[in-house]
């Protein structure tokens, strides 16, 4: 099997993903988060959706690849929590700025 290489934001946001403060390291002060139609932008925003969804959903995130596009960073990611559909494979398009996260968008 072969090891995934991640980015070191990009692997501190999946290894921190059931701690908010720990993900607040991981992106830049004014970041933007877009999860399924939703915005969240700044730190504190982020911290507190994923607190939220971390309690509601108990999600697992496992990285599957990882690719360059367009100036980004797109992650599938195999899901598994307490939701519908789980488990499922997820994208996150993570755009960088200076060692940190000042982008992310989730779809499915």
């Amino acid at each position: 099997m072969t090891t995934l290489t991640l980015p070191e934001p990009i692997a501190a946001y999946f290894a921190a993903e059931h701690s908010p403060d720990a993900l607040a390291h991981c992106f830049t002060a004014h970041a933007v988060m877009k999860d399924f139609g939703h915005t969240y932008t700044g730190i504190n925003a982020i911290k507190v959706f994923m607190a939220e969804a971390s309690l509601k959903y108990s999600a697992t995130t496992v990285p599957l690849t990882i690719e360059r596009e367009d100036g980004s960073q797109l992650v599938r990611a195999r899901v598994s929590g307490h939701f519908p559909g789980s488990p499922t494979v997820l994208s996150y398009r993570f755009r960088l700025e200076r060692g940190l996260i000042a982008s992310l968008e989730v779809t499915a």
